[in-house]
Parts: structure tokens; C-alpha cells; sequence
């Protein structure tokens, strides 16, 4: 049966045109993700420039980083094309829904991780392209397998997913310092109600394709409310700390105080009435945090504005 399903997208005859045929595979990469990562790598190259801002790098760790994200979600829908064609939020993917061969898909990710190294360590630098190269490792060969055998997968993903400041800084310092660290531990926290609002809506389908995450192990648990409401507490002092690192300065501080007492009311809602509409509610409030959280961030700092 899996091998079945793991060749349907190969055995479909899907006639695409040649607009079409793009779209399939800008839709392998997954622009919406991207883009958050490529927001969470700029914020992070302001933060490790020093007296000159220099665009051509900067535009460099951008590409970079975006070729790298590109071709880890290009790969991880390879790997996962078998347990894709399983659920339904996933089976019209390109993959499983036949207009992208797996084939295809596999040396498209593969040519988009080996150019975004190389765009990182030719234009930027060797630790930028380090960190680069070990969030994809770290998101194909240790998250994306962990996913069918423990609910620590959530923790260990989180881990690449928080990689992209990192890289941004590294970028443009060669080094990472204080303010790369709290960067990426503000996202590593944030991915916890993120992704347990969304594995909550799609429990059913995941649990279909033999996913092992705390969501859908134990949807009513006591574990999953301690996992969201301490990461959303943990994100106050540290969503703060900026300002008292100076690293942003007043307004800043009431917008994330205000942002982190609003994500914890709907963290808050999900934790104590387990259904579909408190966690759409939680979901959305996390996919508007980031992008306004760090709009704050970097607008409301000295460096940038002098």
C-alpha cells in the first residue's frame, strides 16, 4: 500500500502548461514560510551590522537564506510524499497530486539547498553558510524523521526553525552575539502554540499518517496545556529583555508586553476549551506576532533611525 501511494503522484499524467508548471513548483517551497524567514533573517542582519549598513550583503543573506528555506521545504515534501498522500490537508500537494514527479521535486531541492550555501559562503561568509547548511540538516534529517516516533519532535524542530537570525547576524558580523541569541530564542518559543494550534485543527489527519506529536497523542492532555502556556509565559521576559539589552527602547517594550498578553489570552482559551475554533484563534494570533513583534523591533531602535 505504500508503495502504492508513494508512486501515485509519479503514475498521475498531469498536462500542465508552462505557467502552471511554475506555480507547482513555487508552491513546493512554500512562499508563506519562506517569507517569514526571510523577515526573521533580516531583522537579524540589522541587528549584527555595525556603523555601515551594506546592502549587496544584506540582499545576499537574503537570497541565501531563502534558497536554503526553498529547498528544505522542497525536500521535506519529498521525504514525506507517502504520509502526504494520506492526509487531507497535504494529498493536493504537488508531490502527491501528481503535476510535480518526485524525482523532479528531489533534484529541485537538492539544486536550491547547494546554490543557497553557495550564495551564503561566496557573498557573505563561512559561519553564515554554516548555519545555513546545518538548519537544513537539522530540519530534514532530525525533525522530519522524529516526526513518527516521538512527540519531541515539536521541541527539536523548533530548533531549525529559530536558525534564521542566526544566520542573518552571522551574515553581517561573522559572529553572533547577545542580541542574535535572543532573537532566536524568541522564535523558538513562538513555534510551540504555532504548531500546536495547527497539529490540534489537523489531529485526525495526522494521526492518519503516523504522526507522533503531543497534539495528537494526547489531544486533551494536561501535557499539551503545560507546553503552550509555558512557552507563551516564557516569551514575555524574553520578549521584553530588548529593551533592557538596548536593543529597542519604550515603544517598543508596550507593544510586546501588549502583543505577549494578547498571544496568552489565546493560548489561554485553547489550553482550557479544546476545540477547532480556539485553536484557529491561537493560530492566527501566532502569524501575527512575529511580523508586528519584530516591525517594533527594528523600527524602534536608535541604530536604525539615526
Amino acid at each position: 500500500m505504500d508503495t502504492i501511494l508513494q508512486d501515485a503522484g509519479q503514475a498521475l499524467s498531469v498536462s500542465l502548461t508552462t505557467t502552471q508548471t511554475i506555480k507547482e513548483y513555487l508552491r513546493l517551497t512554500k512562499p508563506r514560510i519562506t517569507l517569514l524567514i526571510i523577515i526573521s533573517t533580516a531583522v537579524g542582519y540589522c541587528y549584527g551590522i555595525g556603523s555601515t549598513f551594506r546592502f549587496v550583503t544584506f540582499v545576499h543573506a537574503l537570497v541565501g537564506t531563502s534558497l536554503l528555506a526553498a529547498g528544505a521545504a522542497t525536500l521535506n515534501q519529498w521525504w514525506e510524499r507517502t504520509w502526504d498522500a494520506q492526509m487531507k490537508r497535504t494529498r493536493t500537494r504537488p508531490i502527491p497530486a501528481g503535476t510535480v514527479s518526485a524525482r523532479d521535486a528531489l533534484l529541485f531541492g537538492v539544486v536550491l539547498t547547494l546554490i543557497g550555501v553557495a550564495e551564503l559562503w561566496t557573498f557573505c561568509n563561512v559561519l553564515a553558510a554554516g548555519l545555513g547548511l546545518l538548519t537544513s540538516f537539522g530540519y530534514l534529517f532530525a525533525y522530519t524523521p522524529l516526526k513518527r516516533k516521538h512527540a519531541v519532535s515539536t521541541t527539536i524542530g523548533a530548533l531549525p526553525g529559530a536558525m534564521p537570525p542566526l544566520i542573518g547576524f552571522a551574515a553581517a558580523s561573522s559572529q553572533l552575539g547577545v542580541d542574535a541569541w535572543v532573537l532566536f530564542s524568541i522564535l523558538f518559543l513562538w513555534q510551540f502554540p504555532h504548531f500546536h494550534a495547527i497539529a490540534w485543527m489537523y489531529r485526525e489527519d495526522y494521526e492518519r499518517a503516523g504522526v507522533k506529536m503531543l497534539a495528537v497523542a494526547r489531544p486533551f492532555g494536561i501535557g499539551l496545556t503545560i507546553e503552550i502556556l509555558s512557552a507563551l509565559l516564557l516569551l514575555i521576559p524574553i520578549t521584553l529583555a530588548p529593551t533592557l539589552l538596548h536593543m529597542a527602547g519604550q515603544v517598543y517594550f508596550v507593544a510586546a508586553l501588549v502583543l505577549d498578553l494578547v498571544f496568552l489570552y489565546f493560548g489561554f482559551q485553547l489550553a482550557t476549551e479544546r476545540n477547532r475554533k480556539r485553536a484557529r484563534g491561537l493560530l492566527l494570533a501566532s502569524v501575527l506576532y512575529i511580523p508586528i513583534l519584530f516591525a517594533f523591533l527594528v523600527f524602534d531602535n536608535s541604530r536604525f533611525l539615526s
